[in-house]
């Protein structure tokens, strides 16, 4: 995972990483309690700057909203400037963010009324989350036995800690049967998304991704479209089913860890020539351009990082 943080921003106080703790007894340690983010700044020719940082702040926010929470005291102003100044004061500039909202105080009940929430951001280097090469040679996964949430049992479309279990059986048990990754399937049998990715698949010249009801609406699987139509391919959401990506000529994911990844195995079926197809690979320069402050998009998607005195709410 690279390099721990040196420095925690704590609600509103920078804290050295081993003072940033958190109380046994907080409710977010016994029940999962909490919500986060994940975000990459990426180093440019102009310095560091963060990738969609008001669009990952605004999900933030809008998971808080969806767990409930009645009373939070930070806007997305205040928590902009807490990232900026979270990515100074660690020097870093190609780096993964994470803010963490979390039920630090009240009883050991399931009201989250009677608990206070608090938030946490952190910045350290972390690179490919797949691996390095595999940006170019891909991955191999396998269907887990695990199914994806039920919407009516967590909460879809929300980053909540808790539902967080799901993935880490599901990845868990992929890595020890010897694949790198995991494909989840929804309650109704067809492909929802990867334990921590969004799922794509090429045919035919045209690409094809799940429906969002059962997934979380990723801003990178959002950017992916965006850079496919403006490469001139047709993006269609529809069902997939799992042997839709079995036949398929190129497969590949996405996510904020995983950037965009093909995949060239699933379940010991090759997957179209076992390596990165064109498209794959068009859409991979495309949205690395656009990062790294190169593509047409930056501009709109890049937000500099600037020594700005995050307000203390």
């Amino acid at each position: 995972m690279g390099a721990k943080a040196k420095y925690i921003w704590m609600d509103g106080e920078m804290l050295p990483s081993e003072e940033a703790t958190v109380p046994f007894m907080a409710p977010a340690l016994h029940y999962g309690l909490g919500v986060f983010e994940g975000i990459r700044c990426y180093e440019t020719p102009s310095g560091p700057a963060v990738f969609r940082l008001e669009d990952h702040l605004k999900r933030f926010l809008d998971s808080i909203h969806v767990l409930g929470v009645l009373d939070f005291k930070y806007d997305l102003p205040t928590l902009r400037g807490a990232v900026h100044a979270t990515i100074l004061a660690n020097d870093l500039s190609d780096c993964y963010v994470r803010p963490l909202m979390y039920m630090a105080e009240g009883p050991l009940g399931l009201n989250l009324d009677d608990q206070r929430p608090s938030v946490g951001i952190a910045a350290w280097e972390w690179g490919t989350y797949l691996g390095e090469a595999a940006l170019e040679k891909g991955v191999k996964m396998a269907v887990s036995s695990f199914t994806r949430h039920h919407p009516n049992v967590s909460m879809t479309k929300a980053k909540i800690t808790a539902n967080y279990a799901n993935s880490v059986l599901a990845k868990t048990l992929a890595k020890r049967s010897g694949f790198d990754e995991a494909v989840m399937l929804d309650p109704q049998g067809f492909v929802a998304e990867c334990s921590g990715e969004n799922l794509f698949l090429v045919r035919a010249g045209v690409i094809y991704t799940t429906p969002r009801a059962t997934i979380l609406e990723g801003i990178t699987r959002d950017s992916v479209m965006t850079l496919a139509t403006d490469l001139g391919y047709t993006v269609v959401e529809e069902p997939i089913s799992r042997d839709q990506i079995y036949i398929a000529d190129e497969v590949f994911v996405c996510g904020t860890a995983a950037e965009v990844t093909p995949v060239r195995e699933l379940d010991f079926r090759t997957i179209g020539e076992g390596r990165r197809g064109p498209a794959t690979q068009a859409i991979q320069q495309a949205f690395f351009d656009v990062v790294r402050g190169a593509g047409e998009r930056s501009a709109e998607w890049l937000d500099p990082v600037k020594a700005e005195e995050p307000l203390k709410a």
